[in-house]
């Protein structure tokens, strides 16, 4: 089966079967999705900022509950 017949078969399959298949794949690329780099110094400078940030006021920001309800918000149709 080619590449192309696969993709044009995933658009038909169940959520359950989809889930099965990116399991698969995500077990397949292994290390690939790892990236053993350095962080670049902007990376690792917003990195120490945000954390500075939370250290001086760890309830500034929102709670999992807050972030998670707009995301579904958004994501509903």
């Amino acid at each position: 089966m080619s590449t192309a017949e696969i993709l044009a078969e995933l658009p038909k399959l169940k959520a359950e079967d989809l889930a099965v298949i990116q399991a698969k794949l995500d077990e397949l690329a292994g290390d690939v999705w790892l990236d053993d780099r350095e962080l670049s110094d902007a990376d690792k400078a917003a990195l120490n900022e945000g954390l500075a940030q939370y250290q001086a006021n760890p309830e500034a920001g929102d709670s999992w509950e807050q972030v998670k309800a707009r995301i579904q918000a958004k994501l509903r149709p």
